[in-house]
């Protein structure tokens, strides 16, 4: 169950860390920490492993952007979840937010009922579908650079084959893309085309970018 999932709190505020420390125990999670200070949420994070973060954006010590980059490239931490919860509300923003590794992006003012619902969302996500682990018929062979489904072939242009392996590995995490760049629109389209029936499990995320599901 997703109660049981530990959570860090990560939030500067005195009085938002308590309320959402309040909202989380009400809400069943008992194993709750929190911290003030992106360097002590490092230190917390690499120590205790968390199953999901609630981290805010602008933190004295460290940033939450800094904070999510460094969580992203440690392959220990490559379970837990990140869900950003911020007063920044521009789309460059929430661009810049995923793109430093989040699941999801919440903003403030936030309504503890539709927070709550966002982070069993995050928590009930898949992890990462390794290489060679059959995906609902799709099976991907990256050393070798090849796809299959169900048995067949795929014929993908290395483009297309690339951006496969990216958004199955980050399953149930958004590949963001900036506002400008139509290319990989372009190539999320011809690869839907390709993967037929599969392609349901591509979600378009409108304005951000796409996810696996």
């Amino acid at each position: 169950m997703t109660e049981r999932a530990s959570i860090l709190v990560v939030e500067d505020d005195a009085t938002i860390r308590t309320l959402l420390e309040m909202a989380l125990l009400g809400a069943g999670y008992t194993r709750v920490a929190t911290v003030a200070r992106g360097d002590d949420a490092l230190v917390a994070v690499t120590r205790d492993k968390p199953d999901l973060i609630l981290l805010d954006v602008m933190l004295p010590g460290l940033d939450g952007l800094a904070l999510a980059r460094r969580i992203r490239a440690t392959p220990a931490l490559a379970a837990t979840r990140i869900l950003m919860l911020t007063a920044r509300t521009e789309p460059e923003d929430i661009v810049a937010g995923l793109e430093a590794g989040a699941d999801d992006y919440v903003t403030k003012p936030f309504d503890r009922l539709v927070l709550l619902a966002r982070i069993k969302a995050v928590l009930r996500r898949g992890l990462p579908v390794t290489e060679g682990v059959d995906f609902d018929g799709l099976i991907i062979d990256e050393a070798g650079r090849k796809a299959t489904l169900k048995g067949a072939a795929l014929d993908l242009t290395p483009g297309e084959f690339d951006l496969l392996v990216r958004l199955v590995a980050h399953r149930g995490r958004i590949l963001a893309r900036a506002a400008d760049e139509r290319t990989v629109d372009v190539q999320v389209a011809k690869l839907r085309q390709k993967l037929g029936i599969w392609a349901s499990h591509i979600e378009t995320v409108r304005g951000v970018g796409y996810r696996v599901n």
